[in-house]
């Protein structure tokens, strides 16, 4: 029976939904952090020995949290390609400069020590900085554009034909989306630098989590305002035909006067945003009194909020079109084949608690805290 249930076509499409959102909020929560430090370098580390102790508190996982936006982008290849072909097309420009700030990061981890000189160190502290401050924003606005829809839309073979600019992503509110997820990962850095890191470097970090904390709740609450009264939303005209094929233009789709309608719709949702106030409030509290763990997972309390609040505001949209609503990408229509879903939940149920498991292990190997010691004594193999 259960297996039954998982062959229907119609529940696949929600799981690779729901581990879609599982990805991006563990890209988020580990590659989160990563971010948040290397934005902190400049003003955390005042000496290069601060500087490197900074750097080593992420130096031995940042390689491995970057396999979830791997994962993130190969589920969106595979599971939903209409999803992939239109945002990957249209966000050609950000994503290419995103994944270039990516690709500085490990540069920069591993030549930053490679010689003494300030100039040298000084340069790829601030590659570091880059790295990390730009996909942060640029995924940031990537999310404040989805909500807003996107101009695209499909002809009759299916080919997507997006009509807009790079410019035209920089707008107000997906701006302001963007320097929330920046806000977001600089208080996550900082909740993670008073876990693995001590003394002034802890201090300086807790005192940019705590006014970074503040952003994050008065942004988020901006947007949310924002959303509510100044964007519109979308929604099905009629109910999706159960299992149906995954053609967009077989669905009808309608403008209404906010997403926020979907929490009349579904009240239950609204634990999502809650989640993201109040674990944002508690990082910010947990930082003021120098509280370590705690503060770690009120962060990621929060993050899983907020990300989760865009998810399920949208649903059953993946990427709404604003200049042809009828071209909209939803969970119903857009995804890959039957066979195709279940065959890779299959390789999923192997692969991910074994990519778990190891993540788990690795963290709990490399705990604790990064000191002096650890970096300036004679044979060092640190950064």
């Amino acid at each position: 029976m259960i297996l039954h249930e998982l062959m229907q076509f119609d529940t696949l499409r929600i799981i690779w939904w729901a581990l879609l959102g599982f990805l991006l909020i563990g890209f988020a929560l580990t590659d989160g952090f990563d971010m948040g430090v290397g934005v902190l370098l400049p003003f955390i580390g005042k000496n290069d020995v601060e500087r490197r102790i900074a750097i080593n508190t992420i130096g031995p996982v940042w390689e491995g949290n970057q396999v979830w936006f791997i994962l993130g982008g190969g589920t969106i290849f595979a599971a939903w390609p209409p999803l992939y072909a239109v945002s990957f097309s249209g966000f050609y420009l950000a994503m290419f400069l995103a994944l270039a700030a990516l690709i500085l990061r490990p540069v920069a981890f591993k030549y930053r020590s490679k010689r003494e000189s300030k100039i040298w160190r000084s340069s790829w502290d601030w590659a570091l900085f880059v790295g990390s401050l730009v996909p942060a924003l640029v995924f940031g606005i990537a999310i404040g554009n989805v909500l807003q829809g996107v101009p695209f839309h499909l002809t009759d073979d299916l080919r997507a034909i997006y009509e807009g600019s790079f410019l035209g992503l920089l707008n107000p509110f997906a701006l302001s989306v963007g320097l929330t997820s920046v806000a977001m990962v600089v208080m996550h850095g900082a909740a993670w630098l008073g876990v693995k890191a001590e003394g002034v470097i802890a201090q300086r970090a807790a005192q940019c989590g705590e006014k970074a904390a503040l952003v994050v709740i008065a942004l988020y609450a901006l947007n949310g305002l924002w959303l509510a009264f100044m964007v519109e939303g979308f929604a099905l005209v009629d109910p999706h035909v159960p299992n149906g094929p995954s053609n967009p233009l077989l669905s009808e789709v309608t403008q209404t006067s906010s997403w926020l309608l979907a929490y009349a719709e579904r009240p239950w949702i609204a634990i999502a945003p809650v989640l993201g106030f109040a674990g944002a409030i508690m990082a910010n509290r947990g930082l003021k009194a120098r509280r370590e763990i705690s503060t770690l997972l009120a962060s990621k309390l929060s993050i899983i909020g907020m990300i989760s609040s865009v998810g399920l505001t949208i649903f059953p949209f993946v990427l709404p079109s604003n200049i042809d609503p009828k071209s909209s990408l939803s969970i119903w229509d857009s995804s890959s084949s039957h066979l195709t879903l279940f065959v890779m939940l299959i390789s999923t149920a192997i692969f991910m608690p074994l990519i778990l498991c190891y993540t788990a292990w690795v963290y709990k190997v490399l705990w604790g805290k990064v000191t002096e010691d650890d970096i300036t004594k004679p044979g060092s193999t640190h950064y």
